[in-house]
């Protein structure tokens, strides 16, 4: 087969993989609702730091990961290793789905899965670099999973994110790109019956292991020259941009991070304009533009690539701190009607 014909054949193959993630996810996640094995499994109860009001099965890591695993051992060999810890994650986070562990736990399971992927993934980068590149992909699964608490949130950035993925690595990477067509046919499959009003949340069980992906594929791409380092930061920009801004304003009161609350920016729209579908729809539009820009950012030379990278971070500031405004506002506004 010729080069054009193979270039071909892949960009045909990406898109199907994705259907096919899809449709497997979406008739597993089906299949617990329908037969009510879902509420069995595990149930979103709502508490004061809820954004919802009803109790709701977060079992959408069970049709999402084995979608995943499935699609990347036939279609993305090479990337099994990698699968494997998403299902590694995918079992801790379901014991603790269930019956709850302890922080370190789940920490050490984190960093043991990541050290593993760096380790494998690595091409001649320094140990240091590749233990500071560790914390950052150990953050990526937490911050994910943080994000993961308004309708079609973490579904939406599934399908944009790993899609970009998808679209960057076809022409260069074709099994990455088939890789990352899974997780986001699997998101697709998810979304479905997460959007608002949402029938199913993702769980620990489902946005563990996504943020884990957008990591540990996001790193070997960039070791294996298909995108620059910046790449994964900026297509996944308005997940990273919201929970790091809040975990280091939640460190500097003194505040343990990993706990529940109510302050990223999403559960602040959420609460100031009463809608999961106008703050999931706004969101969107900040993964899309993220991903363009990345897109057309790996076209142009390399000052203008880290220019439009400091741009896009410096508009995301701008727009957490009108949220910040609004906040401050809206708290006023409550203050003065309790008087």
């Amino acid at each position: 087969m010729s080069l054009p014909d193979y270039l071909l054949s892949s960009a045909l193959l990406v898109p199907l993989t994705a259907a096919i993630a899809a449709g497997l996810c979406l008739a597993i996640l089906q299949l617990l609702l329908r037969t009510g094995w879902a509420w069995g499994l595990a149930v979103d109860v709502p508490n004061d730091r809820s954004l919802h009001v009803l109790p709701v099965p977060r079992v959408g890591g069970w049709g999402v990961v084995p979608a995943i695993l499935l699609l990347i051992a036939i279609e993305a060999p090479a990337f099994r290793w990698i699968a494997l810890g998403a299902g590694v994650l995918a079992i801790v986070s379901q014991i603790d789905d269930r019956r709850g562990l302890p922080a370190r736990t789940r920490f050490m399971a984190h960093v043991v899965v990541v050290g593993a992927a760096v380790a494998t993934s690595a091409v001649g980068i320094a140990w240091w670099f590749a233990v500071v590149i560790g914390f950052a992909l150990v953050w990526l699964v937490n911050l994910y999973n943080f994000m993961d608490g308004s309708d079609g949130l973490a579904g939406g950035m599934a399908v944009v994110g790993f899609g970009t993925y998808a679209v960057a690595a076809t022409p260069i990477q074709p099994e990455l790109a088939l890789a990352a067509a899974a997780v986001a046919g699997s998101g697709f499959g998810f979304l479905l019956l997460n959007f608002h009003p949402a029938k199913i949340f993702l769980g620990d069980a489902g946005s563990i292991p996504l943020g884990f992906l957008a990591g540990a594929l996001g790193f070997w791409g960039w070791q294996h020259g298909v995108w620059p380092i910046w790449f994964p930061a900026l297509v996944f920009a308005p997940f990273i941009a919201d929970a790091t801004v809040t975990l280091l304003r939640r460190l500097a009161r003194g505040e343990k991070f990993w706990q529940a609350h109510r302050e990223h920016y999403y559960q602040r729209m959420v609460r100031l304009t009463s809608s999961h579908r106008r703050v999931a729809e706004a969101y969107y539009l900040l993964m899309l533009a993220a991903a363009a820009l990345a897109l057309v950012a790996l076209r142009v030379s390399t000052s203008a690539q880290w220019a439009i990278f400091v741009a896009w971070y410096a508009v995301l500031g701008m727009v957490g701190w009108q949220i910040d405004c609004r906040w401050r506002r809206f708290n006023l506004s409550q203050n003065d009607d309790a008087k």
